[in-house]
C-alpha cells in the first residue's frame, strides 16, 4: 500500500471554490522553523505543474515571487509614483504624458514576466512611423526605467527592453532662425505686446527661455559704472534658470552679459509697465522681483510665452507664426552674429556652452558653414593676383 504523503509535502489537488488545480512543493523551513511552501494553479493539471516549476526556478535563483498579474502598466505606474522623486515637476508631467500616450496604450496590458524583447521591437517599429528619433529615445527610455526598477524589486528576472535599440523615426522639425529682416519686423511687431522687453532681451542677448523668463530686477544693471576701470557697461547678470535647482543648465551658462542700447531702453520700458501693472493689480500683486510677470506680478510659464510671441509673429508678414517657438529668437542671434563674422570661440560665449564644440553641435545650421578668416588675410597679403581671361 503506498505511503500517504504528509501534509505540506506538496502534490496536487483539486479546490472546489477556485475551481482550479493546486500544485504544491515543499522546500523545508525558514530559521524559524516554519516550513516553506510553495504553491501555484491552473485550469488543468499540466497548467498548474508548468506554473509550480516556474516558481520553483525562480526561488532557486534567488528571486522573490512577483504576483503572476503584475502587469507593465503596475511597473509604469510605480515608476511614475516613486522614481521621480525630486525630480523637477515638468519632467515628471512630461514623463507622465509619454507614458500615458505611447507606452501604456501599447504595453500596459502585458504581463511583465512574459514582455519580451520582440514585444518591445515591434512597439518601437510601429511609433518609429509617427515618432521623431528622439522621441522614440523619450519613451525607451521611460519603458527600461520602469522595467529597471520592477527587476530590482524582484518584479521580472531581467530587464529585456536594453536588449533592444531604438530604431530611426521621422525627422524632427528642423531649427531655424529669423534673418536680420524678419528679426526686425519681429521687434517693430513687438512694441505693443506685454512681451516687449522680453523678446528684445531674448533676441539681443540670446539668453535661453528658461534663463530669461526668471530674470530679477536685482540681477539687472540698467546704468553700470562708466567711472569704474575697466568701465563696467549696463548688463544682466544670468545666474539662474526656471530647473528645479536654480540653477543655469551648465557651470558655463552662468554669465554677465553687456546690454546692447535696445536692450536698455526696452528694460526702462518694462520697469515703468510693471509699476503701473503693480498700481493696477493692487492688493492682488505677487511681488517676486521678477523681471518678466504676468498682470499680477506671478512668474510666466513657458505656455503664456509662446502664445504671446506667436500673437507678436501674426503680425509680420511672411512668417507663420504657429511654425516658431521663443527658443528660436537665441538660434536667430547665434545666426545674425555669425552672419556678421563674429568668430565662434566668442559666439559660444555670450550663449554658455561649454565649449565650441557644442555651440557648433547645436547651431550647426546657424552658424556660417565657410571660414573666411584665412582666405582674407591671404587676400590681404598677396593680393587677388591677376584676373584669368574665360576661354572663349
Amino acid at each position: 500500500m503506498t505511503k500517504r504523503r504528509s501534509r505540506g509535502d506538496g502534490g496536487l489537488h483539486w479546490d472546489d471554490k477556485r475551481q482550479r488545480w493546486i500544485a504544491t512543493a515543499s522546500l523545508g523551513f525558514d530559521p524559524s522553523g516554519k516550513r516553506i511552501v510553495k504553491r501555484a494553479s491552473g485550469k488543468t493539471k499540466t497548467a498548474a505543474k508548468e506554473k509550480l516549476k516556474e516558481v520553483l526556478r525562480d526561488y532557486e535563483d534567488g528571486l522573490a515571487i512577483a504576483p503572476t498579474g503584475y502587469t507593465v502598466k503596475d511597473a509604469v505606474t510605480d515608476w511614475l509614483a516613486y522614481g521621480l522623486n525630486g525630480r523637477d515637476a515638468g519632467t515628471v508631467t512630461t514623463n507622465t504624458i509619454l507614458c500615458n500616450t505611447h507606452v501604456v496604450p501599447a504595453l500596459g496590458a502585458r504581463k511583465l514576466r512574459d514582455l519580451s524583447a520582440d514585444d518591445v521591437d515591434k512597439w518601437l517599429a510601429d511609433k518609429a512611423k509617427v515618432l521623431s528619433t528622439r522621441s522614440l529615445e523619450a519613451i525607451r527610455s521611460c519603458l527600461n526605467r520602469a522595467v529597471k526598477r520592477a527587476m530590482a524589486r524582484d518584479k521580472v528576472k531581467r530587464n529585456v527592453v536594453e536588449l533592444c535599440s531604438v530604431p530611426t523615426g521621422r525627422p524632427g522639425r528642423p531649427s531655424k532662425s529669423l534673418t536680420l529682416a524678419q528679426a526686425e519686423g519681429v521687434l517693430d511687431a513687438a512694441a505693443d505686446s506685454p512681451l516687449y522687453a522680453y523678446i528684445v532681451v531674448s533676441l539681443l542677448t540670446g539668453g535661453r527661455t528658461e534663463e530669461v523668463r526668471p530674470l530679477r530686477w536685482d540681477h539687472v544693471d540698467l546704468d553700470g559704472d562708466p567711472k569704474a576701470i575697466p568701465e563696467i557697461p549696463p548688463h544682466i547678470a544670468v545666474w539662474r534658470s526656471v530647473r528645479s535647482t536654480g540653477d543655469t543648465k551648465t557651470r558655463k551658462s552662468r554669465r554677465t552679459l553687456a546690454l546692447p542700447g535696445r536692450a536698455i531702453d526696452a528694460l526702462r520700458i518694462q520697469w515703468e509697465r510693471q509699476g503701473w501693472q503693480r498700481l493696477a493689480a493692487g492688493t492682488n500683486w505677487k511681488e517676486n522681483g521678477l523681471v518678466f510677470t504676468s498682470a499680477v506680478g506671478t512668474a510666466l510659464d513657458s505656455a503664456n510665452v509662446r502664445r504671446e510671441f506667436r500673437r507678436v509673429l501674426a503680425r509680420v508678414d511672411g512668417i507663420t507664426a504657429e511654425e516658431w517657438t521663443p527658443r528660436e529668437l537665441r538660434q536667430t542671434f547665434v545666426s545674425i552674429l555669425s552672419d556678421g563674422g563674429m568668430p565662434i570661440e566668442e559666439i559660444s560665449r555670450l550663449v554658455g556652452h561649454s565649449s565650441t564644440a557644442v555651440t557648433e553641435e547645436v547651431y550647426r545650421k546657424q552658424i556660417r558653414p565657410v571660414i573666411q578668416s584665412g582666405a582674407t588675410a591671404m587676400d590681404g597679403i598677396f593680393g587677388a593676383g591677376p584676373k584669368r581671361q574665360s576661354r572663349s
